[in-house]
């Protein structure tokens, strides 16, 4: 496209009016950030920007940065180029980035849900003229179960393996998932216990007000009387682990999107698996699109190029690009912080 105004580069998405990168792969000068996953915010740029919330979590993770925040909707221009921030519903922080230069208007939606989340602010589609939509799950098998359903079948789960005397190991992201799950979870079946790398995010979550109550970091000294009555969150590198081996006996099960296809409760070595994801459904990915009201699309990480083709049979103009972002992984390496 050669009248981008946000092209697509070796180092990422680049904006050459304005002389900034929006979660770039590779070292830049100026960098927005969309949200701290790995995957979005690498290390090594000399500058970074994002919203406020998710500045602890990124010197959490790349140490001594120079970060600047900013809050939802709140305008600043660089080199006469207009941005913002708007929610986008994934995690803590998560944003859409705005940019717009002579009333052309482009958005990148980073990663985003439009299900109603407890620690992120909900989804809030921007008008523009060209949307840079992620398309983790852009095919229409995806389309999510009502939270409360997903909810119930992970408490029934856990109360069975109370009786049958066994720990209940539930992986998710460290970060987003793992705070999501214990807003949503009904606390008086049992005590909830946290790998190191969830408690680590909860602390930051707890400093800035936002995750409530109190889910202790799992040490040595429980007991294994304890442990056969508690849920235990931990990410998904913590599958088949010599720390998981401590818990035994005990059940696994994971919480991800890709659980609504056949096969991914074996490939991940799972006794159970929950429909659980940080990332829009086929339905909310349309509509989605659709709120934007935007006439160009170009997808990003996922089913790029199939749904690409749905978007242009639609009537958009469509194309896909290749990025080094991730979306939500099966990998059960990925997702630790």
């Amino acid at each position: 496209m050669k009248d981008a105004f946000l092209k697509f580069t070796r180092k990422g998405i680049f904006c050459e009016k304005g002389d900034f990168y929006i979660d770039p792969w590779e070292p830049v000068n100026k960098a927005i950030i969309t949200h701290a996953h790995s995957d979005h915010a690498k290390s090594g740029h000399q500058h970074y920007l994002s919203h406020h919330h998710s500045i602890p979590i990124l010197r959490r993770r790349l140490g001594s940065i120079k970060v600047e925040g900013k809050e939802y909707e709140e305008t600043f221009y660089l080199n006469g180029v207009k941005v913002s921030l708007h929610p986008a519903g994934h995690i803590i922080g998560s944003s859409q980035i705005r940019v717009e230069h002579n009333g052309e208007v482009w958005c990148v939606s980073g990663d985003y849900k439009t299900d109603p989340d407890p620690i992120a602010p909900d989804f809030y589609p921007v008008k523009c003229n060209t949307f840079i939509t992620e398309c983790t799950f852009g095919l229409p098998i995806y389309k999510w179960p009502k939270e409360n359903q997903t909810v119930k079948q992970i408490e029934s789960w856990w109360i069975e393996n109370q009786k049958q005397g066994k720990a209940s190991l539930l992986c998710a992201y460290a970060l987003g998932k793992a705070q999501r799950i214990l807003s949503i979870l009904n606390h008086s079946i049992g005590e909830i216990y946290c790998h190191g790398a969830v408690d680590t995010v909860n602390r930051i979550h707890d400093e800035m007000g936002i995750l409530k109550g109190s889910f202790p970091y799992l040490t040595n000294g429980v007991s294994k009387a304890k442990l056969r009555e508690a849920l235990v969150i931990a990410p998904p590198s913590a599958i088949g682990s010599p720390w998981a081996s401590k818990l035994k006996p005990y059940s696994v099960g994971t919480a991800s999107g890709w659980m609504m296809l056949r096969g991914s409760k074996r490939r991940q070595n799972v006794d159970r698996g929950f429909i659980l994801s940080d990332h829009a459904d086929w339905i909310g990915l349309n509509a989605a699109i659709k709120a934007t009201q935007a006439e160009r699309v170009i997808c990003t990480h996922g089913y790029t190029d199939t749904f690409s083709q749905w978007l242009e049979y639609n009537g958009y103009e469509a194309f896909s690009e290749k990025t080094f972002f991730e979306g939500e992984s099966l990998d059960p390496k990925s997702g630790d912080l």
